[in-house]
């Protein structure tokens, strides 16, 4: 089994490991520019001006470069479950060469269980080494940037990825094993699965542990430090503030702004500050809408994870793909003695 398994795969291994080299090759050459490039940050904080300063442009020269990358590694496990796993049984089925093994002494379980295990291996082996490689070369940029938890961020570092890569592969084989055909099974794996992606991190991650609460005045000061704030349907709204002693915890929701009884503030007053504020000459990102904003004592009611749940959040979202796998293996094994 095991030099059967070779044979059919040793194209495809081939490929990988061209492949992994050349992203170990540039991921290590990007590392090195990231670490000369974060020294060189360091030296420049000498004051908190200087400091602010060199930090935004440390972060902006690498910012989009590391997003493409993760964004790459993201759709490692969709290449995977569409290209390895959806044709390792549909092939065979659709060429009929399956009845050459079945007629062996090797029981179609064993089959299927030995096909998966020798392709899951190396879909885990080249998913975590690629994993690894770019969890070591943006290390010095995530300690600056303080978001671990970034939707597409947290789904290329460390573990996680091992976890998709699992989820991929499988979900991909028991795809071709229902369908009998490579070509839509494939097409099929690389949909369900960029489905899963988009539905996981956005609705069932922020749920995995409860959230901590807060209640964050709205100073001017504390306004000028948000990204962002309104948005296109005149809500009162703002986005991308922090969490007061923890500035690297994930915010999974920030409420409108309300007033002191706790009402939401009404678009009309809102829009006013924002559009037409009364000139005092303040500085800062808002300025003048800033000022308006806060004479008005509001607040915004944030729910958050803590920076120290990370790990927490890295092993429980990897063990509910692994759990996911297991089931769609155990389906698998029920399925295939009816193939």
């Amino acid at each position: 089994m095991i030099w059967l398994n070779w044979r059919q795969f040793r194209l495809q291994a081939l490929v990988a490991a061209v492949v992994l080299a050349l992203i170990a090759v540039y991921l290590l050459h990007l590392g090195g520019d990231i670490r000369d490039a974060h020294d060189a940050y360091r030296s420049g904080c000498g004051n908190p001006g200087d400091c602010a300063q060199a930090k935004s442009q440390f972060q902006s020269t690498y910012q989009n470069t590391l997003l493409f990358l993760a964004a790459g590694l993201g759709l490692l496990p969709v290449v995977i479950g569409a290209f390895w796993g959806a044709p390792l049984i549909a092939r065979e089925l659709e060429t009929g060469t399956h009845r050459l093994v079945w007629n062996q002494s090797v029981t179609r379980r064993r089959w299927l269980l030995g096909r998966m295990a020798f392709v899951g291996l190396a879909a885990m082996l080249l998913t975590g080494l690629a994993s690894l490689l770019l969890t070591w070369a943006a290390s010095p940029y995530d300690q600056v940037a303080g978001d671990r938890f970034g939707t597409v961020e947290f789904g290329a570092r460390n573990i996680a990825p091992l976890g998709y890569a699992v989820l991929a592969f499988t979900l991909g084989t028991v795809i071709g094993l229902l369908v009998r055909r490579t070509l839509p099974a494939m097409a099929i794996t690389g949909v369900v699965f960029l489905v899963l992606q988009f539905a996981v991190p956005n609705l069932v991650r922020p749920h995995l542990m409860p959230p901590e609460k807060t209640t964050l005045p709205m100073t001017a000061e504390t306004i000028n430090q948000a990204r962002n704030l309104g948005s296109i349907t005149g809500a009162p709204v703002i986005g991308g503030l922090e969490v007061p002693g923890a500035p690297d915890a994930w915010i999974s929701e920030i409420s409108p702004m309300r007033t002191a009884d706790g009402r939401t503030l009404s678009e009309t007053a809102f829009n006013a500050c924002l559009n037409t504020p009364p000139e005092t000459g303040a500085g800062g990102t808002f300025g003048d809408a800033a000022v308006c904003l806060a004479k008005l004592n509001l607040h915004v009611d944030i729910r958050y994870q803590p920076s120290d749940r990370y790990w927490a959040f890295q092993l429980s979202e990897t063990a509910l793909y692994v759990a996911l796998s297991g089931i769609l293996i155990a389906f698998g094994l029920r399925r295939i003695r009816r193939a």
